[in-house]
């Protein structure tokens, strides 16, 4: 009975060893600490490189310009969509639409929202 209970207990001080292990899920990871010298002096900034203001606005700017550059790219592929369509558009039969120009023409109306959207910010 004695062995019993020991099995017992060592089954469920094992079990719980294991679920322990198995629960506790990955590994935790620690972001690297930065290493501070004598007589170095202590920066915030060299903590966290995103409270820099100055960085943060450089990224703000950068973010900026490429956003400006994607919008005059598409806005640029948007007035060639429209001009082609018109195009296409004046030289078919007042009563028959090609499927193209439909095509075309749904193209014209997703990069126009797309464009929308990404104006208001």
């Amino acid at each position: 009975m004695k062995m019993l209970r020991a099995a017992m207990i060592g089954v469920v001080v094992l079990m719980m060893g294991v679920s322990g292990g198995v629960s506790g899920g990955e590994p935790k990871q620690y972001a690297p600490q930065p290493q501070h010298f004598p007589g170095q002096a202590h920066q915030p900034s060299d903590l966290d490189p995103t409270t820099d203001p100055h960085r943060l606005e450089q990224q703000e700017q950068v973010r900026s310009t490429e956003r400006q550059k994607r919008l005059v790219a598409d806005t640029d592929k948007l007035l060639a969509l429209a001009t082609d369509l018109k195009q296409q558009v004046d030289k078919t039969n007042k009563n028959i639409l090609s499927v193209d120009v439909i095509k075309k023409a749904d193209e014209i109306e997703k990069l126009a929202h797309s464009v929308k959207e990404r104006m208001k910010g």
